[in-house]
């Protein structure tokens, strides 16, 4: 990919100059004159902004590409200037595929980066960008009540540690196999999270995701940071929890920020609501993030299998060595077999608001989508629940969806997340989440939801200087600067269910 930011001016922007298509930077009518490639053409219909127009002939049957690589098959001939969407191209995506390791040369050393964020150092080492306090439950039933325990704490407790936060779910009981091993790993990664600086767990006391199985599965626990009981066993949870809350308060409240370096930070990469300018702007510009934090040797952390289909090649060619390069094949053809057990296509993607955001298929968004993860060599391979262990972009087995994923990136470790979005969404997760526009329409709209927008690339800011600014931002972010999300209220946790309900 050779070409990231459009010069100004541009009205359409082709990314790779092998590409047989460019985005539409505006509204193009149909008959006006657009140039690519050195080249001028007349536009044959209209074309809405952030969809595709042809700047080479298509032959029916042939591949479309995109970034330099397949973004689909065309399904008529298409002519110069014509419109390239899901009228005329569709998926070469069927099943597993067959991939080759070659390896890597050798990484230079990492860039000297000495700034530094002011966090919070914890006891196993880990450094945290929050200090609060999290009320996590084993199963449903007790949600609501960590729920009014939080409420209740937060105004007892007010300005004395950054917070205290309930992270309600639905599950814990009548749960078998995988689905109750994911509940119980997610819970417990939370509750060793740094950005706690205190954890109460509830437990009810019947359900299959007992309390005292959770903690034997969670050694990275700071015993003195921890509370926990079962609701069926005291005579008011409410003010059983309260004080619970009050004893960690005391504790936390203790803390203090201090200088801990970048290689440090572990930021979680998202993308959700994607549209035609995502792979132009906003992820690639956190892509630069990625490798800045990866190259001052911290972990940048990609996820969302499913939007990987169709561009596991990119990330696998940077495999740092067999053993992850086979990690990360065994981790992406699950995810397929995973929807081909569940008699499902692996292409159902791209949704309605990605489509109408110019996005035509799975390969295009995934194409766009792994350019968060930058140029990094790819380091380590994660299943779900499980946290990290290396410094370095690491790839993350969970699935697209918003919630779950971006839970799954808060288990994992990650204090920061950078989520890109082209569409918008008010949605929060446990880790302070910085949403990121592609287009400044979006950034506009929405100011109450938007932190960063990418799409000044468009408008003739440099990548190079959007990025140090977006850069800068996650350093103040990590220091304690309020995202939208936080100010809006907005956090919440989703776990990943794949089995059968009792």
């Amino acid at each position: 990919m050779t070409k990231n930011t459009p010069a100004p001016g541009e009205s359409i922007h082709a990314v790779d100059p092998r590409d047989h298509v460019a985005t539409a930077l505006r509204d193009l009518a149909c008959g006006e004159s657009v140039s690519a490639h050195g080249e001028h053409f007349i536009v044959r219909a209209d074309v809405p902004k952030g969809h595709k127009i042809a700047t080479r002939v298509v032959r029916s049957g042939d591949d479309v590409l995109k970034y330099g690589w397949p973004i689909g098959r065309a399904t008529a001939d298409i002519a110069v200037g014509d419109h390239v969407h899901v009228h005329n191209v569709i998926t070469r995506l069927e099943g597993v595929e067959g991939y080759a390791f070659a390896p890597l040369p050798p990484a230079g050393a990492p860039s000297a980066d000495t700034r530094t964020f002011q966090g919070f150092r914890r006891k196993n080492g880990r450094a945290g960008t929050r200090n609060e306090i999290w009320v996590l439950c084993t199963v449903g039933c007790v949600a609501n009540t960590a729920r009014r325990i939080a409420e209740k704490a937060n105004q007892r407790f007010a300005g004395r540690v950054d917070g205290v936060y309930a992270f309600p779910h639905p599950f814990g009981c009548s749960q078998l196999g995988d689905d109750l091993a994911h509940t119980r790993k997610l819970i417990a990664a939370l509750a060793s999270h740094p950005n706690a600086g205190g954890v109460l767990i509830l437990g009810l006391g019947c359900e299959n995701n007992q309390l005292k199985a959770l903690l034997e599965s969670a050694p990275d626990i700071d015993r003195e940071r921890l509370k926990s009981f079962t609701t069926q066993m005291v005579e008011d949870e409410l003010e059983d929890g309260l004080a619970a809350v009050e004893a960690l308060v005391e504790i936390a409240e203790k803390d203090r920020r201090e200088p801990v370096p970048v290689s440090e930070l572990v930021v979680g990469l998202k993308c959700g609501g994607s549209d035609g300018f995502s792979g132009i702007t906003a992820n690639p510009l956190v892509g630069r993030i990625a490798d800045k934090v990866a190259e001052a040797g911290g972990t940048p952390v990609l996820t969302e299998i499913p939007e990987i289909f169709g561009a596991e090649n990119v990330l696998l060619q940077r495999a740092a060595s067999r053993e992850v390069f086979d990690a990360a094949v065994a981790v992406i053809d699950d995810f397929k077999r995973y929807f081909i057990e569940a008699n499902q296509p692996i292409y159902e993607n791209p949704s309605p608001g990605n489509i109408a955001g110019g996005i035509t298929s799975l390969e295009e968004k995934s194409l766009g989508a792994v350019q968060k993860g930058g140029r990094a060599p790819l380091v380590e391979v994660l299943r779900y629940g499980e946290t990290v262990g290396r410094h370095g972009l690491t790839l993350l087995e969970a699935p697209g969806n918003d919630a779950v994923s971006s839970t799954a990136l808060t288990a994992a470790g990650a204090t920061v997340i950078l989520f890109t979005t082209g569409r918008g969404t008010p949605l929060g997760f446990p880790a302070p989440t910085l949403k990121i526009a592609s287009n400044s329409g979006l950034a506009q709209r929405k100011p109450g939801w938007i932190d960063f927008d990418a799409g000044q690339v468009l408008e003739g800011v440099s990548m190079d200087v959007a990025a140090e600014n977006l850069m800068d931002l996650v350093i103040e972010t990590a220091s304690g600067k309020t995202t939208k999300a936080e100010l809006n209220g907005e956090r919440e946790i989703a776990l990943w269910k794949s089995g059968v309900t009792l």
